[in-house]
């Protein structure tokens, strides 16, 4: 049994990277998907695609940082389909910098403020009373393993993660047998967008330790093409980096729940990643 079948779930930063899978996955397992984007025109595109293939999507522009927007893009999803059960918010960035680089990073840094604290709580008080209304909803909010603790530079970008799972915690238990809310905690996934907003790359080694000189060499065999055959297997233990197809697939499941089950908690790696945390 499938419990996605007929969920109308809307997903922000939906027309690219994890978001873009999830839309993807989530109309081919039967839900009704909405692409919420920045990028108007890349989530139409994209539900017209999968809308041609026979599945029912919707794609919106929105800029998360937008209250007054998010409030009356999930109306309009209300008024068309009558209900919104789940709302994922995936749509983030991941400016990292050393704190003594502020003067060349504090604009990026305010504008990570902006989409991955503000666009997370626009998008609760754009849901939380039609959830109440219906009797039942699901919030799925992505944090990282970077959120965890503090980490050389990922002030910020860390900062703005742990916050978003102390809003989740304390969301659930305001509205607990009401609302399912979920943390999602990725770790570094090669490929996608989240990389083009590095500032230094060096923070992606602190989160290394001690294992920095293996996660350079396998960086470098990564973008040559190189690596070694377990590495990229996901059937071998020695898995080495996550695809966004995969952290999607998870998600997925997460969602693809009873509405008494609530997964309130997770952390996605590749099991031989070099990551340490």
């Amino acid at each position: 049994m499938s419990y996605l079948d007929g969920k109308v779930v809307l997903v922000t930063g939906g027309a690219s990277g994890f978001g873009r899978e999830l839309v993807t996955q989530l109309a081919h397992g039967g839900a009704t998907p909405v692409a919420l984007d920045v990028n108007a025109e890349g989530a139409e595109e994209l539900a017209a695609a999968l809308t041609k293939d026979g599945y029912q999507v919707r794609g919106l522009g929105l800029d998360v940082r937008d209250r007054a927007a998010f409030a009356t893009a999930v109306d309009q999803v209300v008024a068309d389909l009558g209900r919104v059960d789940v709302l994922v918010n995936n749509a983030g960035i991941m400016p990292l910098a050393q704190l003594a680089d502020h003067e060349r990073a504090a604009d990026a840094w305010d504008r990570c403020i902006d989409i991955n604290i503000k666009g997370v709580l626009h998008g609760v008080y754009a849901v939380h009373d039609h959830m109440l209304r219906q009797g039942s909803g699901h919030i799925v909010n992505l944090s990282s393993v970077y959120g965890n603790a503090g980490v050389a530079g990922a002030a910020v970008y860390g900062a703005t993660k742990a916050a978003v799972v102390t809003l989740s915690n304390a969301l659930r238990v305001e509205s607990q047998g009401r609302i399912k809310v979920t943390v999602v905690r990725p770790s570094g996934v090669l490929g996608t967008n989240l990389f083009t907003e590095i500032i230094d790359f060096d923070a992606i080694r602190a989160l290394a330790a001690h294992k920095a000189p293996a996660l350079g060499e396998h960086i470098g065999q990564f973008s040559t093409g190189t690596l070694p055959a377990g590495l990229t297997d996901p059937a071998d233990v020695r898995y080495w980096s996550l695809q966004a197809a995969e952290v999607a697939e998870q998600i997925v499941r997460l969602i693809d729940q009873p509405l008494g089950v609530a997964i309130t908690d997770v952390t996605l790696r590749a099991s031989g990643e070099d990551y340490v945390f």
